[in-house]
């Protein structure tokens, strides 16, 4: 019996040991979690942001796809694709990409070539190799010199405002 006992010590101080470990490392991963709405902690948000800025889908620089993308992630075209584009996140288009459809989207970059409208969006960016041919409706444009465009272009002018800015 004094075996039992002297057993039994010994397993109880084991356990004891690992599950404060398990309760501390489980604590760190939830609480970016619960802090990235609340603004509690600085350190917080930006590993959410870097997590939104990864969730990216790409169609590739060998596909063509036809249909219709529609959701809140972010886009980034590489390859060519005809339909409509309706995210709530970025889209990119890619040097050397084509996309043959309308465009609502939070941000649009233009490396390669889009043939259709950008209506909704907050800010166009055209880039250097970028062409565009339809007209662009946005808050903010920004146009690289080399850049190409055909089409009518409106920004600056906020949805609630009236047509007249004097």
């Amino acid at each position: 019996m004094a075996l039992w006992k002297e057993s039994t010590p010994l397993p109880s101080p084991a356990p004891a040991a690992p599950t404060p470990i398990n309760v501390h490392r489980e604590m760190p991963a939830r609480e970016p979690e619960r802090a990235s709405p609340s603004p509690v902690g600085a350190a917080a948000p930006r590993p959410v942001e870097k997590r939104v800025e990864q969730k990216e889908s790409v169609i590739a620089s060998d596909l063509l796809i036809e249909g219709k993308i529609e959701g809140s992630g972010h886009v980034r075209i590489a390859g060519k694709f005809k339909g409509d584009v309706r995210v709530d996140g970025n889209l990119t288009i890619d040097q050397g990409a084509q996309l043959t459809g309308q465009v609502i989207a939070a941000v649009v970059i233009v490396a390669g070539e889009l043939h259709g409208n950008i209506t909704q969006a907050k800010r166009v960016e055209l880039l250097e190799t970028g062409v565009i041919a339809g007209d662009v409706k946005a808050g903010s444009l920004t146009v690289a010199a080399g850049s190409r465009m055909r089409g009518q272009v409106e920004f600056g002018w906020d949805e609630k405002g009236s047509g007249n800015k004097s």
